[in-house]
């Protein structure tokens, strides 16, 4: 352990510790190995007659500890400092851990009693007080410590800092190694029919223990849930706990017992639930822990300030599930080079041999370039061959062709109609990208009038491509402009009459602003996308993004060709399929390497 360079520095499991230089006039302060959440950085206090140099490094390193209620890490800072630093504030990452310059002070009068070191870096994202990521296009980072010499315990002048911003600012890799994204479930609102359907907010918790509360991973995880969505999910979505409704006082751990049942204690304010709604409170607990937990959790019990409030179990818990779909393994489905729009069978996972749909798609008769299947798998749409009508039709029974529900008076082809989605709700959407009069059109059920949803901040890009979330409160967007195509993610909120609302995409936020091009998307699973696209200068990758816009480094998948289109299924268990140029249509089942499924064949989707 080198105490001269880092003023302390303890590493278990894995060996090694980050070098922290003391003199230059810029050096990075890297604490760990990438990303390694096995790698675990003890806190020490400052060495007696530490240089100003050596205190700003040590108040770095130490942020990256786990040290409880940051008490080492306030012995940096002046007393008066230390009592109201917060570091609970939220979170500042940077690419890299940040630098420090300074001091920038040179009055030699002054310089004897107080200076000053700034912080640099490239900012890539935030985390706020709700745990909530936010994704930044790479801007500069600069902040300034402040400090000033304080007398210790033994009346010595020690320097100090004593302005120092709230919250805490880490490089990637330490920021990676310390928190964990989970999902926690609220329930989305306006919906029609009755329906209650879970959605997820993805946010971030520490793993191991949070050194603020002393909360375990899984207790934390159930501490946000109580808190409510966040900020950017709560318009479309609300909580079924009564207001106030926290855990019991001094619980610090929860874990389920040898019969996998969890039990969660909660104040009185939980009393206030009926049967039902406590039931539904039971739900968003274990879809929030079934994948967090070294044990899976099968059964959920809650406790009120009176003992015993109900229990749930996991299969009962699936009616609220929003990927319920048709109930089968998912099918895959494309239009092949006659036109028309052939199925491999869910159950072969993507082996099967294609057959045509039933009902007038499969026939050929209007020759298609791109479908969309309603999740229940009962009826898709399709885009004529020249992009300009969008018909509907069953999957599952015989008839003519209706007419088109969609026509685009674009004078090209690819300034009309793209490939159509389906959401969890069984409404259909497409774009229009006729230069003319660009539109987001939503069909409720799949017929009726076209219903035009307005998108504010577009920002003069053009919808290239769409894909709604099985909850059907998020959309990803694919937008071009200025010769680039990057992926946002919006919130489709609906307000009004159920039979006739009024539907928007609000809040539109970078889901990806690493990649400078983006080729192809689909959501896979509840709350993440597989995305194709490539670094500026770099070359093409598919990974998985998020729906807040955070990655990890295992996120990247296995290279494939010339990625054009990706499928991926609400199933994580099923392959992952890809439209590639000269393999063909592709898949990726897990733990196996690409093969390929078909020599021809263009759109290839899941249902959704």
């Amino acid at each position: 352990m080198r105490t001269s360079a880092l003023l302390g520095c303890g590493i278990v499991v894995l060996a090694g510790c980050g070098s922290m230089p003391v003199t230059g006039d810029v050096k990075a302060v890297d604490a760990s190995q990438a990303g390694d959440s096995q790698v675990q950085v003890y806190a020490v206090p400052p060495r007696e007659g530490a240089e100003p140099s050596e205190v700003v490094d040590g108040f770095l390193e130490s942020m990256t500890s786990d040290d409880p209620d940051f008490r080492t890490t306030r012995q940096y800072l002046t007393k008066e400092a230390g009592r109201a630093w917060r570091p609970s504030e939220g979170t500042t990452v940077l690419a890299k851990a940040p630098n420090r310059s300074g001091p920038s002070l040179h009055d030699k009068e002054r310089k004897n009693a107080e200076t000053s070191y700034t912080l640099t870096g490239e900012k890539v994202a935030a985390v706020d007080e709700q745990s909530s990521y936010q994704p930044l296009a790479p801007t500069d980072y600069s902040q300034t410590l402040h400090l000033v010499r304080e007398n210790g315990a033994d009346g010595k002048p020690e320097w100090r800092i004593d302005i120092v911003p709230d919250g805490l600012v880490l490089g990637q890799s330490d920021f990676k190694r310390l928190y964990r994204s989970v999902n926690k479930y609220y329930f989305a609102t306006g919906l029609t029919d009755g329906q209650s359907t879970l959605v997820a907010d993805p946010v971030y918790v520490r793993n191991r223990t949070d050194p603020v509360t002393r909360m375990d991973t899984a207790t934390q995880t159930v501490r946000t849930l109580l808190d409510g969505p966040t900020d950017w999910l709560r318009p479309v979505a609300d909580s079924r706990f009564p207001a106030g409704t926290a855990l019991q006082k001094r619980v610090t751990s929860l874990a389920p017992d040898d019969q996998n049942v969890l039990r969660v204690p909660l104040n009185r304010k939980a009393d206030k639930a009926g049967p039902a709604t406590c039931r539904m409170m039971a739900a968003q607990v274990l879809f929030t822990l079934r994948d967090l937990t070294s044990a899976r959790v099968e059964r959920v019990e809650l406790e009120g300030g009176r003992g015993r409030l109900c229990s749930l179990n996991s299969d009962e818990a699936e009616k609220f599930a929003s990927d319920n779909g048709s109930g089968a393994p998912d099918s895959q489905y494309f239009v092949d080079d006659k036109g028309r729009v052939l199925r491999i069978p869910g159950n072969s996972k993507g082996s099967g041999d294609p057959e045509p749909v039933t009902g007038p798609l499969g026939t050929g008769a209007v020759m298609m370039s791109a479908v969309g299947v309603a999740r229940d798998e009962q009826s898709a749409a399709a885009v004529s061959v020249n992009q300009q009508n969008l018909y509907v039709s069953s999957t599952v029974a015989e008839g003519e062709l209706a007419p088109p529900v969609v026509t685009s008076k674009a004078k090209k082809a690819a300034d009309r109609l793209s490939p159509p989605s389906w959401d969890g709700r069984g409404d259909l959407w497409v774009a229009d990208r006729d230069p003319g009069n660009r539109r987001l059109l939503r069909l409720a059920k799949g017929e009726g009038e076209p219903q035009e949803v307005t998108v504010p901040n577009l920002d003069g890009g053009r919808i290239e491509e769409l894909r709604l979330s099985a909850d059907g409160v998020r959309i990803a967007l694919l937008l071009s402009k200025d010769g680039h195509t990057t992926l946002k993610i919006g919130r489709v909120e609906r307000s009004g009459p159920e039979e006739a609302p009024t539907v928007s995409v609000e809040d539109l936020r970078q889901a990806a602003p690493q990649l400078t091009d983006v080729t192809a998307i689909s959501w896979s699973g509840r709350s993440r996308l597989v995305v194709v696209g490539k670094e500026e200068d770099g070359v093409q990758q598919v990974r998985y993004v998020q729906a807040d816009g955070s990655t990890s480094s295992s996120g990247v998948l296995p290279g494939v060709n010339q990625v054009q289109a990706v499928a991926a299924a609400d199933d994580e268990l099923l392959p992952l399929m890809a439209e590639t140029v000269g393999d063909g249509i592709v898949k990726l089942s897990p733990g196996d390497n690409w093969q390929t499924v078909l020599k021809g064949g263009t759109s290839l989707v899941y249902p959704g």
